[in-house]
């Protein structure tokens, strides 16, 4: 059981912006892509036991962790984790259906990804999210090509020195991609620690 303790300080805060977001009294799919160590995944369960979660991940060692996660608090609404990586169409992503899921969680990969699993996650994101859909993802970003305060300038700049394809993105590009899916920027909420909650809306684009 892997511990983030980025995950621990956050996971309060994301799961009450999920409360307040997705309706708490009918049964619902949410797909988490990239869940990291597990934490997040088995937080939200518990309190969201009407949500049936899959949890996935790219990262094997991370893999291990969501099922150590799984096998530690028994929650009957967490399925066995599956491998995904979000550069590839939804096809490749463990045979999930399309338009079958009513949440997809995204916490802290879209800046230290490249850029190809930024457009595979709202790609595939349109594609399995049923009519009405919500699409929540997490981090820091740039707002109108300005990245905001001196600790994520900071932090944008040691991400791009470790890899050149990674790096804060701005709310407006992936606002723009978003909409190529069938995807639309809802909402944008502040979150501590100078991150935010970024809610995107599936709607049929006629």
């Amino acid at each position: 059981m892997l511990n983030a303790a980025a995950a621990e300080r956050n996971k309060e805060p994301i799961l009450a912006v999920l409360q307040e977001s997705v309706n708490t009294g009918r049964h619902l799919q949410a797909l988490e892509i990239s869940s990291g160590t597990g934490q997040h995944v088995t937080h939200f369960a518990q309190s969201l036991r009407n949500i049936v979660w899959q949890p996935s991940e790219f990262d094997r060692q991370s893999l291990a962790s969501i099922e150590a996660y799984r096998a530690h608090y028994q929650l009957p609404n967490v399925r066995p984790a599956i491998h995904l990586d979000a550069s590839l169409p939804y096809q490749y992503w463990g045979g999930i259906p399309p338009e079958s899921i009513d949440l997809v969680v995204n916490i802290n990969m879209i800046h230290i990804s490249p850029m190809a699993c930024t457009e595979g996650l709202f790609k595939g994101a349109g594609a399995v999210l049923k009519p009405q859909g919500l699409l929540m993802t997490y981090g820091p970003y740039a707002v109108n090509g300005q990245i905001a305060p001196q600790s994520n300038i900071d932090f944008d700049y040691s991400l791009r020195q470790r890899n050149s394809e990674w790096g804060l993105r701005d709310i407006s590009f992936l606002g723009s991609i978003a909409e190529k899916s069938g995807l639309f920027l809802e909402k944008v909420m502040d979150m501590p620690a100078n991150n935010k909650c970024l809610l995107f809306r599936k709607e049929s684009l006629v």
